[in-house]
């Protein structure tokens, strides 16, 4: 099939028009069209004559919307009629001639691409799009026009899971404006961080570029930011070309950086600090940056003035921050309210480390101070493991203790201002077998896309740690996994160590939401990321086995994490950005 139009393409050239059987072969292009995309309106400025007639629709651009002029032959003419309001794009356009397409045999092992189905896989949409910082959908509108011939949704879903990791839009120029050189594009394409699939973009620029072929069309584009290394390396390989196409928008929130460039010192913070900067800067605080590299800032608005490490602010006391950093006073002035917490007791006696092994079958080890899962062993069975766990961990802090191991999900629950804000499950890093590949390879290539993903936030350790996970399920590191088959490689599920988080806020059930703000009023702390055990997060049944003064709120996308943490320092603030919270 796929040869068959590449045929046709060729024979009928760049110019021709391709139109669907029973449609007329000559359609007058119409003029002033705008297409609705969801996220935003799409002008195609060949259809427009009156350059100052373009500029007056992109001022009509709704708020939270982003408007596109494409295809501006002469931006700066469109530009000038409203020089104060619109800007030139800072984007590369790239065309792949379908004409010259090459079909790829499938290899996608894990996952499958398809079209958009039902309104659970609009929610999915915007989850990423939120996730990846882009301007999510109208979803009554995707969901009304699911039909289109216009625009096609492609999916790229998890077998195992079910789960949407991928999507990306595709746009019929023919149907959008009977385009006479027969063109398409592709826009919003975004993968999610925590994919353990590599090759999902590929998989779904591929999927439209058939989607198109199949239909006649003789090219598509895509519009990319200048500085996006990785997309711009992944078109090029499908066989892009760079074009002289330009794209105008107006100035908002939005794209605020595009028109005014990187403020000074913000490219320095960490992705935790940079969300709450941004977000701060949107309401018109000022933000100055004291310590890029160690995440702190000052925030300031009238007579108001609060310095942050990231989420930690001075609004948390040092004696609800010791709390939460020394691990036997968390469990115990919670278990002392009645929440319930696991059994725990000191690393230093083999013999107590003995009894409480033998009680309880299994246990962890963990530094009584300590961040990012650093010098945590989880699951433990064996003495002699329990033994070499304690000296890992005296690396780390010259405590240790010796806690009771609970099995469940791992559930992260941030409580800002004593109110829950967001839940998500957070699951250890997997690798998935191609039948070639070494356990080792498949690791530290899952490594190197969770860092790129979080911008070097999250990698995976090939330490003891790692090493005692695989050996654990009958795997060493030089094993061959066969296809399709799912490893874990680590038993925590801390995101600096590769794991991956998973928003349940909807789900939660009332008991751990009023556990959580319980736990988060005894420790008398106002921002804190609470950890859980739970058999199933829409159940009441769980334990506390830690808390965090700093939680990482650029982790729990889409909930409004930063939103409500600037809310907790200026609350009126609030008042002044009530678009924010609708």
């Amino acid at each position: 099939m796929i040869r068959k139009q590449l045929a046709r393409v060729r024979r009928a050239g760049n110019q021709a028009l391709h139109l669907p059987a029973g449609q007329p072969e000559a359609v007058a292009m119409p003029e002033d069209v705008i297409v609705e995309c969801g996220w935003g309106r799409w002008l195609p400025a060949q259809t427009w004559r009156d350059p100052a007639a373009l500029a007056s629709q992109l001022l009509l651009e709704r708020a939270g919307q982003r408007d596109i002029a494409f295809y501006v032959e002469k931006p700066q003419v469109v530009v000038g009629s409203a020089p104060q309001q619109l800007f030139l794009d800072p984007s590369d356009a790239f065309r792949l001639q379908l004409s010259a397409y090459r079909a790829q045999r499938a290899t996608r092992r894990g996952f499958n691409v398809r079209r958009l189905r039902t309104r659970a896989d609009v929610a999915a949409i915007n989850a990423l799009y939120r996730m990846r910082r882009m301007v999510p959908v109208d979803p009554q509108r995707v969901w009304r026009e699911r039909a289109s011939r216009v625009i096609t949704y492609a999916l790229a879903e998890d077998r195992c899971t079910g789960e949407v990791i991928g999507v990306a839009m595709g746009m019929d120029h023919v149907e959008a404006f009977a385009d006479p050189q027969a063109g398409s594009s592709l826009w919003a394409l975004a993968v999610a961080p925590q994919a353990t699939y590599p090759g999902v973009g590929e998989a779904l620029v591929r999927y439209l570029a058939e989607h198109y072929l199949a239909r006649g069309r003789a090219w598509m584009d895509v519009s990319v930011l200048h500085d996006n290394v990785q997309a711009i390396s992944l078109y090029e390989k499908l066989g892009f070309q760079r074009i002289p196409a330009f794209a105008v928008k107006r100035r908002n929130a939005i794209n605020e950086a595009l028109f005014t460039g990187p403020s000074e010192g913000l490219e320095g913070l960490n992705p935790y600090a940079r969300l709450i900067v941004d977000e701060a800067i949107r309401r018109g605080i000022h933000a100055e940056i004291l310590d890029a590299e160690g995440g702190y800032f000052r925030l300031t608005l009238g007579g108001r003035s609060i310095v942050c490490r990231e989420s930690l602010s001075e609004l948390t006391s040092a004696i609800a921050m010791s709390r939460c950093q020394d691990k036997r006073v968390t469990l115990k002035l919670l278990a002392a309210e009645g929440v319930s917490v696991p059994a725990q007791i000191g690393a230093d006696d083999p013999a107590a480390r003995a009894a409480f092994l033998a009680r309880y079958g299994a246990v962890v080890v963990k530094p009584v101070e300590g961040e990012q899962g650093k010098g945590i062993s989880v699951n433990l069975t064996a003495a002699d493991e329990v033994t070499a766990a304690v000296e890992r961990a005296h690396g780390f802090c010259d405590r240790v203790i010796v806690e009771q191991f609970c099995s469940g999900e791992d559930l992260r629950i941030v409580v800002i201002d004593f109110r829950v804000v967001a839940a998500a499950v957070r699951r250890p890093p997997v690798v998935v077998g191609d039948g070639e590949s070494s356990v080792q390879t498949l690791v530290e290539k899952q490594s190197r896309r969770r860092a790129a993903a979080t911008g070097g936030e999250s990698k995976i350790p090939l330490d003891d740690e790692a090493e005692r996970c695989i050996r654990s399920q009958g795997w060493t590191l030089s094993s061959v996994l066969p296809a399709e088959t799912r490893l874990r490689v680590r038993n925590t599920a801390n995101l600096h160590t590769g794991g991956t988080i998973h928003d349940v806020t909807a789900d939660l059930h009332p008991a751990l939401r009023e556990a959580a703000e319980k736990a988060a009023r005894v420790l008398d702390i106002p921002v804190t990321g609470l950890d859980f055990l739970v058999p199933a997060v829409d159940g009441p049944d769980y334990v506390i086995i830690e808390a965090n003064e700093r939680p990482g709120l650029a982790n729990h996308e889409p909930q409004p994490t930063a939103e409500r943490f600037v809310d907790l320092l200026f609350p009126r603030s609030r008042q002044l950005t009530g678009e924010l919270h609708t």
